[in-house]
């Protein structure tokens, strides 16, 4: 039997799945430091399906994919994409970014996969918006042409912070202070959210106890700590203006949408935020963005399904 495959892989792991009509099965997950190469954990996947024949695939990958040469960012693996599909005797190999990803999986979310933040209503061929807050920012946008859909890739993370107000601008000052300039990443991003804390803590004479971001979302979502709470609250503030611009920046009808590691751990915090007010809150265009919906992606395996929803666009078996 002839299947096709998709793999998600970052630093640490890679996940693996078949799929078929964009549904996925057989998913599984190794760690990257087991393999010497993509290439050993791609073959030890296919080796576990001793009935079937891989016929094509697609990788979604955490590195730059420019080139037929693909170096990832956080770990030693780098390749040939023309060589691996050889090695690996596949008809079609597709690597993108896994950010791409994340995009074309917004094309296959059902409502259950999805949670909606306040009003509005998607246009079924309305750009969409997606970023991501994570280790990094990653920002992507979808627009549909004659074959299906496209992303217009860019590095729309590293664009200036932009504050709005009085507790942006402290937040900005300090990072500025810090770095010489202040990113949307270095705010949307676990670091970002430390940066935030150390931020406020320091404004109020309050010495910094915390240094991971993950201890800084507990004690928000726990009220154990002020500074924690104000902390997360100005971060959701903060992506809602963020939204609100990648709304402007392409009249995403389609909605906007949160992705990354970070907000799926706070969607009821979120929720009742100032995230959608701050979306809204563009003057004279908040009539523009009003009717145009927010999300936020609760689907784990999404990476895998955009992988297959591009496989499904790109390669006709």
């Amino acid at each position: 039997m002839s299947v096709k495959f998709v793999a998600d892989v970052g630093g640490t792991n890679i996940r693996l799945a078949q799929t078929q009509d964009g549904k996925l099965t057989d998913i599984k997950k190794y760690l990257c430091a087991d393999f010497d190469t993509i290439a050993d954990a791609i073959q030890h996947y296919f080796d576990e399906f001793t009935d079937r024949t891989f016929s094509a695939g697609c990788i979604a990958i955490a590195c730059p994919v420019t080139s037929d040469w693909v170096k990832m960012t956080n770990h030693t693996w780098q390749f040939s994409t023309q060589e691996l599909t050889q090695v690996l005797g596949l008809e079609y190999l597709a690597v993108i970014n896994d950010f791409t990803s994340v995009a074309y999986s917004l094309t296959v979310l059902n409502d259950e996969q999805k949670v909606q933040i306040g009003t509005g209503e998607s246009s079924p061929d309305g750009n969409i918006a997606v970023f991501g807050p994570g280790t990094g920012l990653g920002v992507e946008h979808l627009t549909q042409v004659e074959n299906g859909w496209k992303t217009l890739d860019g590095e729309g993370g590293h664009v200036d912070f932009a504050p709005v107000d009085d507790t942006d601008l402290i937040i900005f000052k300090y990072i500025r202070n810090l770095h010489g300039r202040a990113s949307a990443e270095e705010v949307m991003s676990g670091r970002g959210l430390l940066h935030i804390y150390q931020a406020l803590a320091e404004h109020r004479g309050i010495s910094p106890t915390i240094d991971e971001p993950a201890e800084v979302t507990l004690k928000a979502l726990s009220g154990e700590c002020e500074v924690c709470v104000d902390s997360l609250h100005q971060f959701c503030r903060i992506m809602g203006s963020f939204a609100g611009n990648l709304a402007l920046n392409l009249a995403t009808t389609g909605g906007v949408y949160i992705g990354g590691g970070i907000a799926p751990r706070f969607v009821d915090f979120l929720q009742s935020s100032d995230f959608r007010q701050r979306f809204e809150s563009k003057g004279r265009f908040e009539h523009y963005v009003k009717p145009i919906p927010t999300y936020i992606i609760t689907e784990p395996d999404h990476g895998l399904l955009g992988a297959a929803a591009y496989l499904e666009q790109h390669y006709a078996s």
